[in-house]
């Protein structure tokens, strides 16, 4: 219901900003995605985040806002705001009483966006364009839109039973993660997976949409605080600390491992900080961020190595830094929350609230099931209708050519000079795909 109080102007600019820093992270996301993938592919994994602002925003003032936050049960919002029905210059009072309703509808808007773009990561140069269109409106429909009403919709079971998110740790990156694991195991390993080198195409592409994302973070968590306060900037604060520090512990294990601090490898460290602070952003102290950071950073960068010594083609590592680092933050949200850095939530385990912690691992566990099966069963309501990969020639060709009728470079290139293997041509200096390549 939509309720009339004072709006406050700097509260309104700050949530405006933050929703335009947030949208950057959806471009900062196809650098960071396309930089990491072969030159032939470059264009498709970018399109894949681009593609999905315009489809999922279409999506979201058609259905999904609805769907996800107006008033409904405790599973699913009904369809009250579908097309942004009574979505006006008004506050609504339940979600953002100082802001117009316009405002807060945008905002998550882009979060909806750049959730399904994630997924994209664990899919690169193997599935068809046009399914994936369509797995994304059918995911952010159906797996999106729920369970973001499961955590923070007024009525949500999660919600109702405590559950901490703050910015998004299992809406946005253990449902990516599952996903991408699921779609990975389904789409099967790429033709070269295993055979040659699939290593970075350009790095500082990468390193640049870093650099990007951690940017338009401070808007995707600060501004989760919906309003210009001493929460917001709690959340700022964390959020960059939390960054640092895994960057900081990820060149650290990159030396022990590889013997150098690759820059694949800091860029990725910084973005799994971003992931593991995000549920916990607005509840966790600064110090409390340094040691989130250095614990995701850790578990993701085992758990990458573990996954390259498999034949799980998960291509930017998704699972590994999204997943991994996702479900770590949360549980450590039920471990550090205090109700000193912000009364609306909760204590922790370290503030002698046992409990949390449980309710965080059951969040977490209702995330991994819905997201894990609900992946399933609409990658195979779309390989029924037109398949999921494109043909053996299309990805020798190159999914750029076959998928967009582009490519990103010409001229004097390895494909031209190795008669069109060039992406199978191994120089001297390049790693093996398991050394610091992530998502």
């Amino acid at each position: 219901m939509n309720v009339t109080t004072e709006i406050s102007a700097g509260d309104t600019a700050w949530v405006m900003i933050s929703a335009a820093l947030v949208m950057l992270m959806v471009p900062g996301l196809a650098f960071f995605y396309g930089g990491l993938v072969r030159r032939k592919s470059s264009l498709n994994t970018l399109m894949m985040s681009i593609a999905a602002l315009g489809v999922i925003s279409v999506q979201w003032v058609v259905l999904g806002y609805s769907l996800a936050f107006s008033p409904g049960g405790a599973f699913i919002g009904g369809l009250h705001w579908a097309g942004f029905s009574v979505v006006g210059a008004n506050p609504n009072i339940t979600y953002a009483p100082t802001i117009p309703h316009l405002a807060f509808a945008a905002f998550q808007m882009m979060f909806a966006a750049i959730t399904i773009a994630l997924v994209s990561g664990a899919v690169v140069e193997r599935m068809k364009f046009s399914a994936y269109l369509l797995f994304a409106l059918l995911w952010s429909t159906l797996i999106y839109d729920p369970l973001a009403h499961w955590v923070w919709g007024d009525g949500g079971w999660l919600h109702t039973l405590g559950a901490l998110d703050f910015a998004g740790g299992t809406v946005v990156h253990i449902s990516a993660g599952i996903s991408a694991l699921v779609a990975a195991i389904m789409l099967g390993k790429r033709r070269d997976f295993g055979r040659a080198p699939l290593v970075p195409h350009n790095v500082p592409f990468t390193v640049l949409g870093a650099g990007l994302l951690w940017f338009g973070w401070f808007g995707f968590n600060a501004g989760s605080a919906l309003a210009a306060n001493g929460v917001a900037a709690n959340a700022f604060v964390t959020t960059h600390t939390a960054a640092a520090s895994a960057l900081v512990m990820w060149m650290i294990l990159d030396l022990f491992r590889n013997r150098h601090c690759t820059a694949v490898g800091a860029a990725t460290g910084a973005v799994v900080g971003l992931v593991a602070i995000t549920p916990a952003a607005g509840f966790v102290t600064p110090s409390a961020a340094i040691a989130i950071g250095v614990i995701a950073a850790s578990a993701s960068f085992f758990a990458m190595q573990v996954r390259a010594r498999t034949q799980l083609d998960d291509a930017l590592d998704v699972f590994a830094c999204h997943g991994v680092a996702g479900i770590i933050g949360a549980l450590l949200t039920g471990v550090f929350a205090t109700k000193g850095v912000n009364a609306g939530g909760g204590d922790g385990l370290l503030a002698g609230n046992a409990h949390q912690l449980a309710v965080q691992l059951y969040a977490v566990l209702a995330t991994i099931v819905l997201a894990g099966a609900g992946t399933f069963v609409l990658l195979s309501v779309v390989r029924l209708l037109g398949g999921l990969r494109i043909s053996l020639a299309d990805e020798i060709a190159g999914i750029d050519v076959a998928e967009h009728g582009e490519q990103a470079y010409h001229g004097g290139d390895l494909d031209e000079l190795a008669g069109g293997l060039g992406d199978s041509v191994v120089m001297p200096h390049e790693h093996d795909e398991g050394e610091g390549r992530a998502a």
